[in-house]
């Protein structure tokens, strides 16, 4: 169809019309390209399907983004972004992705910087993720669409109600929680004569051990302190029989060339828990990978001071990043704190502190990026130990980074007027093999 001019109107307004309105295609097309994934707590993440490019090799390229429902700081630039786009390679039949450049947008077309990756590496797709969501869209056959999106409409309905299970276990989770508090600690100051031990799966054993201290109410001073943990429960029995406990102090490691650690923590939603002892922040999304293997990411913990020390000398803080492997193995990244500037992602956890003793916090629409926790040289000690409270298990790999991260004074006074000091003494060493990043 052949568009007719109305030479009725004045030159110079019809040339401006005829502008705006080249200008307003482009928008509208690319506005239409973007579809939704995946609708997760803060954050929605989307992919263009008009940057999809399949290659012969049985892998393909696709732009997505996320969309964080509030701005975070950069750390590079002090300037908050709202979306991340992404620029990713998916291998079809691997089932992995590498990402291969990342923009940081402040707003809707408006840039904040760009980053290429240097050294993409592979990462496995877990099922049901965005990830698996981009996947099935770039690498699906010809003449799939209808099926993919009835598929895709299942997996919506899946998610939400996955979401849905997950905040009522959580809420039972808490309730439990909170009558064994009463049980153990009942009003009256005195203990509870009549009161059973209720028979508890290992999962609410372990929740009640987080939150109460579990069957024998351990501390880290006092006649309850870590020099006699191991005669408080007969589960408790390795932290004073083991060869392999935690913390140690870090000295005359071994410098060798190690494999780097390979981080994929993006913006996801939290939970803060006041844990009595210490508080603990819990992430739902991102992990690491090391050797090839890949360890998903629960909760990160913080001690005042510092358990590890390196060559004697212990720092203000530490902050342990507590992963689990698909077998079931425990990897704990460990961050130095020192006296320095404000620590974007210790704010973050104070500001939705608890406001009771036991109590959590999950703040709708809110996100957390880890990635502001870890310094930018990622070099690391790496050995085997425990956990550094009770049950005290041994079969941890622990990975401590070297470079230390910063503490601001007020966040640090805040943690040791709430938490009295929360550090294991160092534990003998008994020869094991310390390597160090040289």
């Amino acid at each position: 169809m052949t568009a007719k001019i109305d030479h009725s109107l004045p030159l110079g307004t019809a040339r401006r019309l005829a502008a705006l309105f080249a200008l307003m295609l482009p928008a509208v097309a690319l506005s239409a390209a973007w579809q939704t994934v995946a609708n997760e707590p803060g954050r929605r993440v989307e992919v263009d399907r008009d940057r999809i490019v399949t290659g012969q090799d049985g892998s393909a390229t696709a732009t997505g983004r996320i969309i964080l429902d509030n701005p975070i700081v950069d750390p590079r630039t002090s300037t908050s972004y709202r979306i991340i786009e992404f620029e990713s390679r998916y291998d079809c039949d691997g089932r992995s992705l590498s990402t291969l450049k990342r923009t940081y947008y402040k707003s809707e077309g408006e840039v904040l910087r760009q980053e290429e990756v240097r050294s993409p590496f592979e990462m496995p797709v877990r099922s049901g993720s965005p990830d698996d969501r981009i996947l099935r869209l770039v690498c699906r056959p010809a003449g799939s669409a209808s099926v993919t999106q009835s598929v895709d409409k299942t997996l919506d309905k899946v998610n939400q109600l996955s979401g849905d299970l997950r905040k009522v276990n959580e809420a039972l989770v808490a309730e439990s929680v909170q009558k064994e508090l009463r049980g153990l600690t009942p009003r009256t100051g005195k203990p509870a004569a009549t009161a059973k031990r209720p028979v508890k799966s290992p999962a609410s054993s372990k929740a009640s051990d987080s939150v109460a201290g579990g069957r024998a109410g351990w501390t880290y001073a006092g006649n309850r302190g870590p020099e006699i943990w191991g005669k408080l429960d007969s589960s408790y029995a390795v932290c004073a029989s083991g060869r392999r406990q935690s913390p140690i102090d870090l000295r005359d490691g071994i410098p060798v060339d190690l494999d780097p650690i390979q981080f994929f923590y993006t913006p996801s939603a939290f939970r803060v828990t006041d844990a009595v002892r210490q508080l603990q922040l819990t992430v739902y999304g991102g992990g690491m990978m090391l050797l090839g293997k890949q360890y998903q990411l629960s909760r990160v913990e913080f001690h005042a001071p510092s358990e590890y020390t390196v060559a004697g000398k212990a720092y203000a803080m530490e902050a342990q990043l507590i992963h689990s492997g698909a077998d079931g193995k425990t990897a704990i990244v460990s961050v130095f704190l020192e006296p320095g500037t404000e620590n974007p992602v210790i704010q973050t956890a104070l500001n939705h502190l608890p406001l009771e003793k036991g109590g959590e916090v999950a703040p709708p629409g809110q996100t957390v990026d880890l990635n502001l926790l870890l310094p930018e040289n990622k070099g690391y000690f790496t050995f085997m130990g425990s956990l550094t409270r009770p049950p005290c298990t041994e079969d941890v790999l622990w990975l401590v980074l070297k470079q230390p991260q910063q503490v601001s004074a007020q966040q640090l006074a805040i943690f040791q007027r709430l938490y009295p000091p929360n550090a294991r003494p160092v534990q003998p060493a008994f020869g094991r093999i310390i390597k160090e990043s040289r």
